[in-house]
């Protein structure tokens, strides 16, 4: 077979077939019914992904950083670090695992090489 031609014979092993044949079949007691069941699949866990204020870093540097890294505006970036600056912790997004801790690593990067102490963390939500 060349690399473009289709296979018209189907023996029901292709693994990466689109049939809907995904699931179990179970009998069902009361009506002798075939049945078939899917597992359910789970939502990923979510997280919070926050900053923690301190007495040294800019607001104007926050500021900075939530739009850069959390894809926010001006004015809701200006929100957002007001809020930190005046509950000591403010949310900038929730996200799946991978992408909360890749959040994390890169606010912290980036305030470490602007020599800023800005603080970035993440908790399941």
């Amino acid at each position: 077979m060349h690399c473009c031609e289709i296979n018209a014979h189907d023996d029901g092993d292709d693994p990466y077939s689109n049939s809907d044949d995904d699931g179990f079949e179970e009998e069902h007691e009361e009506t002798g019914l075939m049945l078939k069941t899917r597992p359910k699949t789970k939502k990923p866990s979510m997280y919070k992904v926050m900053l923690l204020n301190d007495d040294y870093t800019p607001m104007e540097f926050v500021v900075h950083v939530v739009e850069k890294f959390f894809s926010k505006s001006h004015q809701e970036a200006t929100d957002i670090m007001l809020h930190v600056h005046r509950r000591g912790v403010g949310i900038c997004g929730v996200f799946t695992r991978e992408v909360a801790e890749t959040k994390v690593a890169q606010v912290m990067d980036f305030s470490r090489a602007n020599e800023q102490p800005l603080q970035c963390t993440m908790e399941r939500e």
